[in-house]
């Protein structure tokens, strides 16, 4: 699998067909809280997209947070590619590609199901409870990427 930075509208669109298909019609995410202002332009944050055999199987989008964590979202998978490690290397490479422009943090807001992914992944919970994001339980999480 190949993971790229999105730099056009064409790649744009394929992760929000992603993001439509994992957030939207399955998740039942309402679209208007699916989309925002980071997803007007391929530049607005750092879009990511894994492609597997030039078939777009993932998606994830990271920006800067403070000066030094970068916050990861979006991470999507298609269902029929979950399970090969295609959302393990979204956030490693996310992670990577934060580490090029000085970031020591990542951080995220994982959904509450996926909690022990991100742990296996080095994530560690630092909010003090689980909060509803779009109807659906998550908890802050970080990770040192020094």
């Amino acid at each position: 699998m190949q993971m790229i930075h999105v730099t056009n509208a064409e790649d744009l669109q394929k992760c929000f067909h992603i993001r439509k298909e994992v957030f939207v019609n399955e998740q039942g995410v309402a679209e208007d809280l699916e989309w925002d202002e980071k997803d007007q332009t391929p530049d607005a944050c750092r879009h990511m997209l894994l492609m597997k055999d030039d078939v777009p199987v993932g998606t994830a989008r990271w920006y800067g947070y403070d000066a030094d964590t970068a916050k990861l979202q979006r991470v999507a998978v298609l269902k029929e590619y979950r399970g090969t490690g295609a959302g393990k290397q979204l956030i490693l490479g996310m992670e990577e590609d934060a580490r090029k422009f000085g970031y020591t943090f990542s951080m995220l807001d994982g959904q509450c199901q996926a909690e022990q992914f991100y742990a296996k992944l080095g994530y560690e919970v630092i909010s003090d409870e689980p909060f509803f994001d779009a109807g659906i339980l998550h908890v802050r999480m970080r990770k040192s990427l020094t």
